[in-house]
């Protein structure tokens, strides 16, 4: 079966979907598949102008064949397919797996030229089933566990990591908690240098070095304290399953959501702060101070993560959905992600 994946990632890396290129990537390892990532056009500011949404591509070449799967950070990103000329007729198959599904607003025309699509929640199903007329499954998100899973146990010097998106105002009382001299506590925050370019491969390593090395990693929902216009949802993203493949402790606000419920579904795989942050800052003392209680815990987090949120089974689901044989090579690496957790 010809196979070809097609994703952003490779043309227009960005540090915040790593996570879901590396899912691409995976599906290209497997299938043996043929990568396709297009470049974006800048458009004349008359275009743009006119037409503030349309995103043009540069065209790619592909001679098509059985299989093309798309692997969306949103669903904008189906309109990917406008690269490869006459997309339909090219491949006899088009599915699509979506991250950010529950961006309504986002889906495109092309959506109804698939023949099948995921999406990460099950409230994310009806719009565009209801729209586009075509097939919808459930998918959750995952990580790469075989490639991140901590191969040893670390000293864990670093007390509290936050990346990404930390609420300004609990960022702001950490700040002045953790950092002067006078508190034995570290608190590190934002470490990626970039946001987009080739060295974000290459930091992608040291942050979970860094993850390895930390108690507690920080993790809010996107209704707490949202800033701008963005979308926003309750949705389980790379954040929460990161820290847990990497031993930490995970604090913050937790989604409130059938998805957190079936994703973090063991005791103790979030601890929830308080909303003062000056509560949560004792709160997270109160934590550090029980360091070799948690170390349990610790592993709790790392095998469950592993046996149940890699991003080979999604690909086995994905497989099964979409009526497509699983690759030889999947069974053998799921053979091995069984024997990572008695390690630990």
């Amino acid at each position: 079966m010809k196979t070809s994946i097609l994703y952003a990632g490779l043309a227009n890396p960005h540090v915040g979907w790593l996570a879901i290129d590396e899912l691409a990537e995976l599906f290209a390892q497997y299938f043996h598949a043929e990568i396709l990532s297009p470049r974006l056009i800048p458009g004349k500011w008359t275009e743009r102008l006119i037409h503030p949404d349309k995103t043009v591509f540069e065209p790619l070449r592909t001679d098509g064949g059985d299989l093309l799967i798309v692997i969306a950070r949103n669903p904008g990103d189906l309109a990917m397919i406008n690269a490869i000329t006459d997309c339909r007729k090219k491949f006899g198959k088009l599915y699509a797996f979506i991250t950010d599904s529950y961006f309504h607003a986002g889906y495109v025309k092309e959506t109804a030229e698939f023949d099948a699509i995921t999406v990460t929640a099950q409230e994310d199903i009806a719009y565009p089933a209801d729209r586009f007329g075509i097939p919808i499954h459930q998918l959750y998100q995952g990580t790469d566990c075989l490639n991140w899973a901590p191969a040893k146990r670390h000293e864990r010097e670093i007390d509290i990591i936050g990346f990404g998106r930390t609420p300004q105002s609990y960022h702001t009382c950490f700040s002045k908690r953790f950092h002067p001299a006078s508190s034995p506590s570290l608190y590190l925050h934002s470490p990626l240098g970039n946001l987009t370019g080739p060295g974000i491969r290459l930091e992608r390593g040291m942050l979970f070095k860094l993850l390895h090395r930390s108690r507690i990693s920080l993790a809010f929902h996107l209704f707490v304290e949202p800033q701008g216009n963005r979308p926003r949802s309750m949705m389980v993203t790379s954040r929460w399953l990161e820290s847990l493949l990497s031993g930490c402790i995970v604090a913050g606000k937790r989604p409130v959501s059938r998805m957190a419920d079936d994703m973090l579904f063991w005791p103790g795989a979030t601890t929830e702060l308080s909303d003062e942050p000056e509560k949560a800052a004792d709160e997270l003392i109160s934590l550090l101070s029980r360091n070799d209680d948690l170390e349990q815990q610790r592993i709790i987090n790392i095998a469950q993560t592993i046996t149940h949120h890699d991003w080979r089974y999604r690909i086995e689901t994905f497989c099964n959905l979409m009526q497509l044989p699983v690759p030889p090579a999947l069974q053998d690496d799921k053979a091995r992600l069984k024997q990572l957790c008695p390690k630990l």
